[in-house]
């Protein structure tokens, strides 16, 4: 099934104010991946499940066109209401209907976003619009090991973040669980022989105490909460901004804090 829980405006704007853009780590990991089994030219990379655009972005000076696909109208306005990326062009659809003909695409990626798709009609398509050693790249991060910093109150900091989970774990769908678990089943279907699966790749960053606050909110499981529960949801933002802000005795939301993030990908080269 296609899941459909990121199409609102609201989520949109949030989703493009404050998700992680992923790192030059991944970056190089995939472009290197490519290099290494296909060479260039890079002509097309797909982005697939593009949101706003943070990753189509990342792969432009790459590739002479990048294509970012997305169910979400809105999350598609916002991504191409970012100026200097003349190569990106955004479509909505589906990774398991992709308006490419055979073999035509040099890089697949995914982006925090392959845990959503219907597997089997996913590795179907890809298959057929890759080229020949073409790759894809499926790529997220583990929140259950994300570890957060701030002189001495690190531990704190992090009790704080694992009680907002807990908070948010009964509007967590299945689909979040399987990313958590980095994407293991789908790795096992994926039909070609040559592929691997990096499991860890720790990337140390620092985060405004603001934007680590919206990144919460721009889960799929608060945007449910929120649904159900308008005022608690809020509450819970207010209220956890508060204690971050408590625990490290500063009161203004855009000090940082030292966040590691612990990331993953999934690479596969269709046969020649």
């Amino acid at each position: 099934m296609t899941y459909r829980l990121f199409e609102g405006k609201d989520h949109a704007s949030i989703y493009q104010k404050y998700r992680f853009t992923p790192p030059d780590e991944i970056k190089n990991i995939i472009l290197q991946y490519l290099d290494k089994k296909k060479g260039q030219p890079h002509v097309l990379a797909v982005d697939l499940g593009c949101g706003t655009g943070q990753n189509s972005r990342i792969l432009a000076p790459h590739f002479q066109e990048v294509v970012g696909i997305d169910i979400s109208e809105c999350q598609l306005e916002e991504a191409r209401a970012v100026p200097g990326y003349p190569n990106i062009t955004y479509r909505k659809g589906t990774a398991e209907d992709l308006p490419f003909p055979d073999g035509s695409v040099d890089l697949l990626t995914a982006a925090s976003t392959a845990h959503w798709f219907d597997q089997s009609r996913f590795l179907t398509e890809a298959s057929r619009v890759l080229k020949p050693r073409g790759c894809m790249a499926l790529l997220g991060f583990s929140d259950s090991n994300t570890k957060l910093s701030y002189q001495d109150c690190g531990e704190r900091l992090n009790h704080i973040y694992e009680k907002v989970k807990q908070v948010l774990l009964p509007y967590t769908s299945n689909p979040v669980a399987v990313s958590e678990g980095k994407l293991e089943e789908l790795y096992s279907a994926i039909p070609f022989p040559d592929k691997e699966r990096i499991e860890c790749i720790q990337v140390n960053c620092t985060v405004a105490v603001r934007n680590l606050v919206g990144f919460i909110k721009s889960w799929s499981m608060f945007q449910s909460y929120k649904k159900k529960e308008p005022q608690n949801a809020e509450d819970l933002l207010l209220n956890t901004q508060k204690r971050f802000l408590e625990e490290m005795g500063v009161t203004s939301p855009d000090t940082e804090i030292k966040q590691e993030l612990e990331y993953f990908c999934v690479l596969a080269s269709k046969p020649q």
